[in-house]
């Protein structure tokens, strides 16, 4: 959405009139072949309490502030780190559940965590030392989009693009394969892969372009996507399939700009989700930042109640991890303040929040992060059982 800045008491003020209304009134009409609906799911959506909650007691708040913790996945500086940094005491201190990697920094250029294997796998020691069950997460999709460059020593990887062109299981296998073990070596154990949009729009400057995608038929990205998450699970490596509902027909890049797929996006790009659901393959599910007013006619994708509770979780059936997109990204930012955007996205149902810290780069993000989420329980916004289900839905994947 690209008009003027919306008000957080306009905007939250639908929020529990959504929450009611979870179905897709403005949906196109037209359906994929064989797609299926699934029974609504029988927990109601979560709608604004109309009474604060007591204010909780020390050791309950601390246990509060973990939980709430837990549910981020935060990008920092640093090709080492000291006891001393803030991304460790946030680990060791507050119980900061994940860390994002990358390999250059957005604001200044220069390199950022990635230097060579060994310098990675110290990292990740370090790192660990202040939390063993630290969640340590990539985007190493293969091609273009690989953190883990040939340049710092790490293995080439076939795109996504190229690998769907083969269309062959065997060939998915050991290209899926090569990457997760690459990812075991180092010991990252979260690859925010693979794409399932859907190659419609040979433009899309974000997809298409960077040979991301598989292909433009689901069939092709739903029997690729599954064999990829297989050789993952095989490594015991969590995957994440992007980006929801379906990214495949825009014409921008929701990192840099607000992206609205409205008059392109189609209901067959819902299928590779289908079908991975069906096969119970999948381990969580990014929503990204990107409008669709079929689908909602105010909110982006990742902030809509509609879309991820509405559609993902009771039309699609899906009731496991729901992850952010970078929640720093200008396609959010753009429109809504981090608490804004935090309390829509919790009220949407997303369970795991990601901070990339590229956009911008802020060292207390967990701190404000987490004193936001407490002051929305305190507020009767949030429930304490709504964080309680998507800190299970993660200690599901990684266990504590």
């Amino acid at each position: 959405m690209t008009g003027a800045r919306i008000t957080r008491r306009s905007l939250l003020a639908g929020v529990g009139a959504s929450a009611v209304a979870a179905g897709l009134g403005g949906c196109r009409a037209d359906s994929a072949p064989g797609a299926a609906t699934a029974a609504p799911t029988s927990s109601a959506p979560i709608a604004p309490s109309l009474s604060p909650s007591p204010s909780p007691s020390p050791a309950d708040e601390a246990a509060l502030r973990k939980k709430i913790a837990r549910m981020l996945v935060v990008g920092f500086r640093g090709a080492t780190v000291k006891p001393g940094d803030w991304i460790m005491r946030a680990i060791a201190e507050q119980g900061l559940g994940g860390v994002i990697l990358f390999d250059r920094d957005q604001l200044t250029g220069g390199s950022r965590n990635i230097d060579s294997p060994p310098q990675v796998t110290a990292l990740i020691r370090s790192l660990r030392a202040a939390a063993p069950h630290l969640v340590v997460s990539i985007d190493q999709e293969g091609g273009k989009i690989a953190r883990l460059k040939p340049a710092n020593g790490f293995p080439a990887t076939a795109s996504q693009a190229a690998i769907g062109a083969r269309n062959s299981p065997k060939v998915t296998r050991q290209w899926a394969a090569g990457i997760a073990k690459t990812l075991v070596d180092i010991g990252v154990d979260y690859n925010f892969a693979p794409v399932v949009d859907l190659a419609v729009n040979p433009d899309n400057p974000a997809i298409a372009q960077l040979d991301r995608a598989f292909s433009a038929d689901p069939a092709v990205v739903a029997a690729n996507a599954r064999i990829a998450i297989e050789a993952y699970r095989a490594a015991k490596v969590r995957t994440s399939v992007k980006h929801f509902p379906g990214l495949g027909s825009a014409s921008g890049n929701t990192d840099f700009e607000s992206v609205d797929v409205t008059d392109t996006w189609t209901r067959t790009e819902l299928v590779p989700y289908q079908e991975l659901i069906k096969a119970g393959t999948l381990d969580t599910v990014m929503v990204t930042h990107f409008h669709n007013r079929q689908l909602d006619p105010v909110l982006p994708m990742s902030l809509s109640h509609k879309v991820v509770t509405g559609l993902l979780r009771e039309q699609l059936g899906w009731d496991g991890v729901v992850v952010s997109d970078d929640m720093q990204a200008a396609a959010v930012t753009n429109t809504y303040g981090r608490d804004e955007s935090v309390e829509l996205a919790l009220a949407a149902g997303v369970d795991q929040l990601v901070f990339g810290n590229q956009a911008v780069y802020d060292p207390d993000v967990v701190e404000h992060v987490v004193s936001g989420v407490l002051g929305l329980v305190r507020a009767g916004k949030v429930t304490e059982a709504q964080l309680d289900r998507s800190v299970a839905r993660i200690d599901a994947l990684w266990p504590r």
